[in-house]
């Protein structure tokens, strides 16, 4: 086992944890905020056993995962407007546990949580196809394209993913407020992909050609 890469993944996750931790018991004022234990749960429980598996068949692709350093500045942009996305969203979730500003049924909460462990599942298949996928935009050395299973639908299956969990996560948190910020990341994910597929095309082979096998980038028949 690789111990550095252990001790970087180990450090990340406790620090995510306590990052939104604190982003959401602060403002709401008490631990009693049932629906940020419930997507605590259902965000670091699982994130922590694909590290474990991923540290085990393949610490490659969980380094390539815990590389969050990108290179070209409209990325750079785009990391920085996503990470203010999910300040706000979740500074508004915990107020909105705190003053009551608009209740939504508890169900929503356990009905969001569905989608968002959906979400998850099919990022985990994502990652089963594609052991080339990094957090950062670049091509990697040997990198082919990958036009089977979810990529046989979709050119973006991870953002298609993301796009569920993201927009299921304030709805977890039982606000609705939340989810009206969480929907800037629909302008925010176009930038990122347009970029995105302007490198791939200028530097991956037969990316082009796969770009018009596969006509939708995010959603079947949406986008």
């Amino acid at each position: 086992m690789d111990s550095k890469l252990f001790a970087t993944a180990i450090i990340r996750f406790l620090a995510g944890v306590l990052l939104t931790g604190l982003l959401l018991f602060l403002p709401a004022g008490s631990f009693s905020f049932w629906q940020a234990w419930l997507l605590m749960g259902i965000l670091f429980l699982p994130m922590f056993f694909a590290g474990l598996v991923m540290m085990k068949r393949n610490p490659e692709l969980l380094r390539k995962r815990l590389n969050v350093k990108e290179e070209q500045s409209e990325q750079k942009t785009v990391v920085a407007l996503s990470g203010l996305m999910f300040l706000a969203s979740f500074l508004v979730a915990g107020f909105n546990f705190r003053f009551r500003w608009i209740v939504l049924p508890d169900w929503v909460s356990w009905a969001a949580a569905g989608v968002f462990l959906l979400g998850y599942a099919l990022y985990a298949e994502v990652l089963r196809e594609n052991t080339y996928l990094s957090r950062t935009i670049e091509v990697q050395e040997n990198q082919k394209v990958i036009d089977t299973g979810l990529y046989g639908i979709v050119r973006h299956p991870m953002y298609m993913t993301t796009l569920l969990i993201f927009l299921a996560m304030p709805l977890v948190l039982g606000s609705i407020l939340s989810f009206a910020i969480e929907l800037l990341y629909i302008p925010i994910l176009r930038k990122r992909i347009r970029n995105e597929e302007q490198v791939l095309e200028e530097g991956l082979e037969g990316y082009a050609e796969y770009k018009q096998k596969v006509r939708y980038q995010v959603i079947p028949f949406l986008w």
